[in-house]
């Protein structure tokens, strides 16, 4: 596990090492984090423009003895087997999720205007680290869905009142790259329906797709 003050020391230390100014986004625990809905996390979930800023910023964590491992234990075979899969790096108990551009073909917003929070880190050179909107991190859980993904978006609802419309809007503007985004976010939606009040009428935009 990683705790707020050791994520922003250890994002100083690695824009130490980077050898170009990077700009990513930061989803799951890590934007948790940055957004105050958590206080620590054992995974770092980033997202980079391009293969160029994902390469250097692996090069970067290398050298202070990241190794890179396999998806099995911790993404399920479907995910594993996506193009757009992360690579993932540890170190210890400490682990980053790297994807490139998109997530398991979700591609996400790096315009200025779908930013709800900057943080920049700045050293040799800059790691500019970008928070998306809620609506984007739930959707993103569901899409991750990983063990603590369901307990995370529950965190995330105790804190926010979520548009649920337009998360999936979102999906299903994007489902031509993801085949399982939708068949993803109803199950999510459908247990999450157990413990929150969500209108039947959000179900039924998916079932019309």
């Amino acid at each position: 596990m990683i705790n707020t003050k050791d994520q922003k020391a250890l994002f100083e230390l690695i824009a130490k090492y980077l050898q170009k100014n990077i700009t990513c986004i930061a989803i799951g625990g890590t934007a948790m984090m940055f957004s105050n809905y958590k206080a620590a996390t054992k995974d770092i979930d980033l997202v980079f423009k391009n293969e160029e800023d994902t390469k250097e910023f692996v090069k970067a964590i290398k050298k202070l003895g990241y190794e890179q491992r396999s998806l099995k234990g911790v993404y399920d075979e479907k995910r594993q087997k996506a193009k757009s899969k992360p690579q993932m790096y540890t170190r210890g108990q400490e682990r980053f999720d790297l994807f490139t551009k998109n997530v398991f073909g979700y591609e996400l917003d790096f315009s200025q205007e779908n930013i709800m929070q900057r943080n920049d880190f700045i050293e040799k050179q800059q790691l500019i680290i970008h928070i998306l909107p809620p609506e984007d991190l739930v959707l993103l859980k569901a899409i991750t869905n990983r063990p603590a993904d369901f307990e995370d978006i529950n965190t995330i609802l105790k804190y926010e009142k979520i548009d649920w419309k337009n998360i999936v809007k979102k999906a299903i503007r994007q489902k031509q790259n993801n085949p399982w985004i939708l068949h993803d976010l109803e199950k999510t939606l459908q247990e999450l329906k157990k413990q929150h009040f969500i209108k039947q009428e959000i179900l039924e935009l998916i079932y019309n797709q």
